[in-house]
């Protein structure tokens, strides 16, 4: 716990503790409690005595964004088991997946017909047993773990299960996770996402990679074959002038027409819109990497110049098993590709999941060097789970080039504990929280772990014994690192005490902001959303007894 917060609660003063200048030479001023801010406290320093009152409480609370969010892992296995009967699919029941029909019935209106051992997946609805066994299936729901199958095993099987939905379903997916975010008081998601990228792939195949990649037998930074500036500039060539620029139009229908999807079925910009039409969404274009070189170099490719023209989508991010062997034997020559890929989009924002690993799950050698590699050599912006950054060399030192870089690490506790099994007291947070790296929490995969954030915020008070003025510095932290367009509202990063000058001597999230302030706002999505959280907590607080 840092000095300020043993300070703030022998004085009572909770509310205060906005925790700023996440640098490590230590925490800066802290702002005077407002009035409503103390009575917020209050009510959450008697909502935390009771499990139930605390999640009534964070319910309601603003918690600005979600940036850590895999669209297909956040839909509930209800919605799924719905999308295939309507998609005419098949469940194998003996994997309890789905597949293809073999043809359709002459009755009217047609029936699918499956293959031996399969039945229609409209039957689960006529067939509990069937049901249940999708849901769990589908999710982490009743798992036990067995001999020879964990958590991470199960949660991971999950996404071949239900891959057979078609994609046509995307805008109501993100109209599934727009809502919920809605009902607890989100405003933001950062959702990642993959949209097809066969032709991409296949031309990376037909090229091959520039030189023989080295043995399996390689250290981490032994393995630098066909990464030199010369060989990736020259892939680059040939790929782009193959075609690959032809894909990047695809991709970028794809996410519009789930978007438009989206806003139809909400009734965005019309009279009865629903609520969920307030939280924005943006994309990170979701790279696959655990296959050969040649095509995640195509795939990241391909996601850089989607990236680089398209305002929805934000960013990119590398996906998969971080333990998978391609993964773990290809992640130094995967970073080659993205450092060399940044000098030539240097405006392309990158968040990259690192870290997820744990002790037992991958070798001793392989927990050392992932989050500073994503860092120095992927130009990571945001780290996704940071799990194993005690167990990286000069732990502390890296903490602190994130605390002086201001690189958030998106923590997502209920899947490093399904996943990795890790938790109190071994989950990193109050390492990074302690090191002034500048964190916010974030769900991963809410469908298949059957949580929300609201859980997530459940966990960091109940398991860490987070405070109220914590829980809200990690909200703003959360639009603080978005990858939105636009100036910050605040004046210096991660230091939550003073605005921008446009912005100063008036009430932060008021309604009717002056002239100059209202001129930034309307320049920068960033600063209108954090203004928004402003607002937000303003009526939250406002509302409490």
């Amino acid at each position: 716990m840092s000095r300020s917060s043993r300070i703030a609660k022998c004085l009572g003063l909770l509310a205060v503790l906005i925790l700023i200048n996440q640098s490590a030479t230590g925490f800066g001023e802290q702002a005077a409690p407002t009035s409503q801010e103390q009575k917020a406290n209050r009510a959450f320093e008697s909502a935390r005595k009771s499990p139930l009152e605390l999640h009534a409480f964070l319910e309601k609370m603003p918690k600005g964004a979600d940036l850590h969010m895999h669209l297909s892992g956040a839909i509930y296995a209800e919605t799924f088991i719905r999308d295939a009967a309507a998609d005419l699919l098949c469940v194998n029941t003996t994997q309890i997946r789905f597949e293809k029909n073999i043809g359709m019935s002459k009755s009217l209106p047609p029936q699918a017909v499956c293959a031996d051992g399969a039945v229609p997946a409209a039957s689960a609805f006529k067939d509990q047993k069937l049901y249940d066994a999708l849901v769990d299936a589908f999710s982490m729901r009743s798992f036990v773990p067995v001999t020879g199958r964990d958590g991470h095993d199960q949660f991971f099987s999950t996404f071949e299960r239900f891959a057979g939905v078609e994609r046509v379903h995307r805008g109501e997916w993100l109209d599934e996770v727009a809502t919920r975010a809605a009902a607890q008081n989100e405003q933001y998601l950062e959702i990642m996402e993959t949209p097809v990228f066969s032709a991409a792939a296949k031309l990376g195949y037909q090229l091959g990679w520039p030189a023989t990649p080295a043995s399996v037998r390689v250290t981490a930074v032994d393995d630098l074959t066909g990464t030199t500036p010369v060989e990736l500039g020259k892939l680059r060539d040939q790929l782009l002038a193959g075609g690959l620029r032809d894909e990047i139009a695809a991709a970028r229908r794809e996410y519009a027409a789930a978007l438009a999807d989206r806003n139809q079925i909400e009734h965005c910009g019309q009279a009865d819109a629903t609520p969920a039409c307030t939280v924005q969404i943006r994309f990170l274009y979701q790279v696959l990497r655990a296959f050969p070189p040649q095509q995640v170099f195509a795939q990241t490719l391909l996601g850089f110049e989607v990236a680089a023209i398209d305002p929805t989508v934000v960013g990119i991010n590398f996906v998969q098993p971080e333990d998978d062997y391609m993964a773990m034997h290809e992640y130094h020559r995967q970073m080659m590709m993205l450092d060399y890929l940044h000098s030539v989009y240097p405006k392309v924002h990158i968040s990259l999941h690192a870290g997820e690993i744990a002790p037992g799950l991958v070798t001793p050698e392989g927990l050392r060097f992932h989050i500073r590699e994503a860092i120095d050599l992927g130009h990571a912006e945001r780290i996704g789970h940071g799990v194993d950054v005690m167990y990286e060399d000069d732990p502390h030192a890296l903490l602190k080039e994130m605390a002086d870089r201001h690189i958030m690490a998106e923590i997502n506790l209920t899947s490093n504990d399904v996943i990795l099994g890790v938790k109190a007291p071994l989950h990193p947070l109050p390492s990074y929280r302690e090191a002034h790296v500048p964190v916010a929490l974030s769900t991963d995969d809410e469908g298949v772990s059957r949580i929300d954030l609201t859980h997530e915020y459940m966990r960091a008070v109940l398991e860490f014994g987070l405070t109220y003025p914590e829980l809200k510095d990690m909200a703003r932290t959360g639009l603080e690192h978005s990858f939105l367009a636009g100036d910050s509202l605040w004046q210096q990063r991660d230091n939550f005490t003073a605005v921008v000058p446009a912005c100063a001597g008036q009430t932060s999230g008021a309604d009717d902001p002056k002239e100059r302030c209202l001129a930034l706002l309307r320049s920068s999505d960033r600063a209108a959303q954090q203004w928004q959280l402003e607002h937000r907590f303003r009526v939250f607080e406002a509302t409490l007894p």
